[in-house]
């Protein structure tokens, strides 16, 4: 594994802001209050070619004014004790704090690395405002500005000859989980349940998680990267700006999953806003698994799993090749089977048919079911090829590409869905109008085909 940094101190010394200066990045939050980061973050850095893992944890404290405070320190905790080299950050801008000086206490138990770097000192003018941390009898300071820049090069330098070596593992396909939902679904809790550990924060307070957070599992010998995300709201119910940056991020790990996890609480039924996060996943061409979480809440007879299948499929009918299952975060119950569905979903997803296959069930779609007359004209069905994967995706070469109709389309979806095995994994479609590039192509593609009849 790459070697782990920690960056931990007290809440608003800037953390967020040196977490994504040193990563390059915006993975974590920033405001300009106090309590925004309260999991652990983590992201891929490197200076000199040389990379390591970099963690923003939450702002330690003492005091529990927002009723995370305990978690928070725990997480902070968790997060020191994995690190290879932990830096705490100090604020230059407003001094010393007592919580600095808590958690110096436990940072001086600790033998590992330990780099004391003085955040906001934003030039060489205001170089004397880190004298006075050296009260807390601390040998070497680092002066550094997160936000402009300052320091940072001379003190990443340093860091990289404290860390240990690291030797990087063969490349592997590891397969992307997103999970989303409402607020207060079970989310976290499913993860928690998957890891086995309280990696990322619970509470029974809609909106506890506010990154997306990434944690990677091994599942009977596989390797799969999940993504917590923050809880999606409706649109009118979204009114801090931080939250709306939340939902935003979480949005965007739907652009980099491969596999959607959609968390439904089954004791409130399947809502609307379900549905609309199931489109959100739809649009961005993810793969999906519908979850109903909270299973072990519900009053059941002996059709009440059919009655909310039959309601998902009725609500959310462009999702008819996603599998739903019935789960419990809290009880465990049928979360081992998740990464069958993954496995079995992830494999359509990524599948590749070669363009033969695609152009016969193509033809044979067409002389079962003729496409309509337009302008006079039949249409014509030319060619066609796979142009990518994740999802799979197809284009097929027409006489007239506007004239096909939405429901012919589908009904090519559905026969390639049904001859090429790709019964729960989404798949696009596209027409061209053909070019004489093209009539080469279709015409080597036929004569090929006749050659194997013969």
């Amino acid at each position: 594994m790459k070697p782990l940094v920690a960056i931990v101190g007290r809440p608003n010394v800037g953390k967020s802001t040196f977490f994504n200066r040193i990563t390059r990045s915006k993975d974590a939050l920033v405001d300009n209050f106090a309590g925004v980061t309260r999991d652990r973050i983590y992201g891929n850095a490197s200076w000199n070619d040389i990379e390591f893992t970099l963690v923003d944890t939450g702002g330690f404290s003492l005091e529990d004014a927002d009723g995370f405070a305990r978690q928070t320190r725990f997480q902070v905790k968790q997060a020191i004790e994995e690190a290879d080299v932990i830096i705490l950050l100090l604020d230059g801008k407003h001094g010393i704090s007592p919580f600095d000086k808590d958690i110096l206490k436990i940072l001086r138990s600790v033998t590992k690395p330990v780099f004391y770097v003085v955040n906001k000192i934003d030039g060489p003018e205001q170089e004397k405002n880190i004298s006075d941390f050296y009260s807390l009898g601390i040998e070497k300071l680092y002066s550094v500005s997160a936000e402009h820049r300052y320091g940072t090069y001379d003190f990443l330098d340093d860091l990289i000859l404290a860390l240990p070596k690291f030797v990087p593992d063969k490349l592997q396909d590891i397969i992307k989980l997103a999970v989303v939902g409402r607020p207060n679904v079970g989310k976290s809790s499913l993860i928690n349940c998957i890891l086995g550990e309280n990696r990322v924060l619970v509470s029974d307070i809609p909106g506890t998680t506010r990154d997306a957070i990434d944690s990677v599992c091994n599942i009977n010998g596989k390797s799969y990267l999940l993504i917590d995300t923050a809880g999606i709201r409706r649109k009118g119910k979204v009114s801090k700006k931080l939250e709306k940056f939340s939902i935003i991020k979480a949005l965007r790990s739907l652009d980099r999953c491969d596999v959607a996890l959609i968390v439904m609480d089954a004791g409130e039924g399947v809502t609307e806003q379900d549905i609309n996060i199931a489109g959100y996943a739809f649009e961005r061409g993810c793969s999906c698994i519908l979850l109903l979480n909270k299973w072990d809440l519900v009053e059941k007879d002996g059709n009440t799993a059919k009655k909310y299948y039959d309601q998902l499929r009725m609500d959310a009918k462009f999702l008819s090749f996603a599998p739903a299952i019935t789960i419990s975060a809290l009880t465990g119950q049928r979360v081992s089977k998740i990464f069958e569905l993954v496995d079995e979903v992830y494999s359509q997803y990524a599948l590749r048919i070669g363009t033969g296959q695609i152009n016969r069930i193509l033809e044979r779609a067409v002389e079962k079911n003729e496409p309509s007359i337009y302008m006079g004209k039949r249409l014509k069905f030319y060619y066609a090829t796979q142009v990518s994967a994740k999802p799979p995706a197809f284009v097929c070469f027409v006489n007239y590409p506007d004239a096909v109709h939405f429901s012919y389309k589908r009904y090519l979806i559905n026969q390639i869905r049904a001859e090429a095995g790709l019964d729960k994994t989404p798949v696009r479609l596209f027409f061209r109008q053909r070019t004489g590039k093209d009539d080469k192509r279709y015409s080597s593609h036929k004569t090929e085909q006749n050659k194997k009849r013969m």
